[in-house]
């Protein structure tokens, strides 16, 4: 009986999944864990329901493969859509199933991970299907910053499915064969006239660049799978845990020489802040999240001297770094999984300011702007700062500055903290001598001399306080290290509350 269960419902079946460009169920579970370690729950349960047919069609499983194996030597536990069972459809038995896993994670402080292919709610079932997904919704939230949850969507994920995903830490896609969307093309097209393909309205891309839901898009499975077991080694196993330690082969006092020509000294001038991360982590390795998705800023996991750490840092390559609505989403919502599970945060400070424009004050910018001071000013996480060139306005405040609490907060000799650019300043203060000067040019550039030199060099905030120490570049990740062995048994207790009120 476990063998026709695990065979799955026919060759025909699995032969039309694998015709798709999909793994079955059981297949991406052989990927995500360790060789033999797997242990299936209610590997035989089946539906009781009636109707429709339903009666004379009780597959085991009920269409979900459910249970607990090891992750790189740690406990996960994982479901599975079986799309060749009802379409993966949920129904009663399903939704019960994985209540049971959630449950059982949530007793033994694992990491979830759903697989997600399937159809949505078992329509023959009716409303009894639609209160297994309150059941999921209500366990995703209960577990939300106790479990790492992630999801990987590998099929169709529709309706009400998607928000099982929605509520998850990190949402994995791959191209071709995910989609992830509230109602269908069908149903678009029918109620607003506008025609558009699955993969377009909500396939991996769209998902992954332009609405932010998706963290990691793949181009197939195998790969998807196996960055999902590289994050998995990158997290706790709860929030009652660190991150495992990774090896200190790298010598944490390792000048990094090439950052003094990496960033250029002149403020308007681009380049990769990756270059700046990989150049200063350990190994050169690092997890990078959205990458796809407002990429004026990047969002990284990676480690420093073996401690896994949160990296947040503005992109001068994109949009010259500035913060946008989407930019501030995306930063406070990494800065609130960091905070949640106990992983310190590294910010890497090149910001001219937030990004103008009616669009942007009309979308709420100063709300969604406010999402990432507030995930800032509440993360208890230890919080290192480095100002590497700019940092203007309410921007350079946003982006943990000591003002806001960060531990330590370095700058680097190029560091321009100000109001705003000394050339913007200028203009403002000596409006009026400019304009009545014989040469208003020449003025304004002694002006913005006379400015820079009085309150733009890079020891003015070192001498106020508001910087721990100016550092050399090649010293980088030497002070970053320090600073963070320094704070490893960092303790902050937030004032007793229910909760605080987000700006949403």
């Amino acid at each position: 009986m476990r063998a026709l269960a695990e065979a799955g419902p026919s060759e025909r079946a699995t032969a039309a999944q694998h015709a798709k460009g999909k793994l079955t169920a059981r297949e991406r579970i052989a990927i995500l864990f360790d060789e033999g370690t797997f242990n299936e729950v209610e590997g035989l349960r089946r539906h009781r329901a009636t109707g429709f047919g339903l009666e004379d069609k009780r597959p085991h499983t009920d269409g979900v493969v459910t249970g607990w194996g090891k992750v790189h030597g740690r406990t996960v536990f994982a479901y599975a859509h079986d799309f060749r069972i009802f379409g993966g459809a949920l129904g009663e038995a399903h939704a019960e199933k994985i209540h049971k896993l959630m449950d059982l994670a949530e007793a033994a402080g694992a990491p979830i991970v759903g697989l997600c292919d399937g159809a949505g709610a078992r329509i023959q079932e009716g409303v009894t299907a639609l209160a297994g997904y309150g059941g999921i919704f209500q366990r995703n939230v209960r577990n939300s910053g106790v479990l790492p949850q992630i999801s990987v969507v590998l099929g169709p994920c529709a309706g009400g499915a998607a928000y099982s995903p929605a509520l998850t830490d990190f949402v994995f896609m791959v191209r071709g064969t995910s989609q992830m969307f509230i109602t269908g093309p069908d149903v678009v097209q029918a109620v607003t006239g506008e025609a558009v393909t699955m993969e377009h309205l909500g396939g991996a891309d769209s998902h992954a660049a332009a609405s932010g839901v998706a963290a990691f898009a793949y181009d197939d499975e195998q790969s998807c799978l196996e960055d999902v077991r590289h994050l998995l080694s990158l997290l706790p196993s709860n929030n009652r845990e660190l991150a495992p330690a990774g090896d200190r082969e790298d010598p944490c006092d390792r000048r990094c020489e090439s950052l003094l020509d990496l960033v250029p000294a002149r403020p308007t001038q681009g380049y990769d802040i990756r270059d700046l991360i990989e150049e200063v982590v350990d190994h050169g390795d690092y997890f990078e999240v959205h990458g796809q998705w407002a990429q004026n800023v990047v969002c990284a996991l990676a480690r420093l001297g073996g401690q896994v750490v949160g990296i947040v840092a503005n992109q001068p390559a994109h949009l010259a770094g500035v913060l946008d609505i989407q930019a501030s989403e995306k930063a406070a919502r990494f800065v609130q999984f960091c905070d949640a599970f106990s992983i310190p945060l590294v910010t890497l400070i090149d910001v001219p300011g937030f990004l103008p424009g009616v669009d942007q004050e009309h979308n709420g910018i100063i709300r969604h702007g406010a999402k990432l001071l507030y995930a800032y000013c509440n993360a208890t996480v230890p919080r290192i700062s480095l100002i590497l060139r700019k940092a203007y306005g309410g921007a350079y405040i946003v982006m943990d500055s000591r003002s806001i609490g960060a531990d330590i907060a370095l700058a680097w000799p190029s560091n321009e903290i100000a109001v705003m650019g000394a050339e913007g300043a200028a203009n403002v203060i000596f409006r009026r001598e400019i304009a009545a000067s014989d040469n208003p040019e020449e003025t304004r550039a002694q002006k913005i001399k006379e400015y820079q030199t009085e309150l733009m060099h890079p020891y003015y905030a070192a001498e106020r306080g508001l910087v721990d120490d100016v550092i050399d570049p090649a010293e980088t990740r030497s002070r970053l290290i320090a600073a963070l062995d320094m704070l490893r048994a960092k303790h902050q207790q937030l004032p007793s509350r229910k909760h605080g009120n987000l700006p949403l």
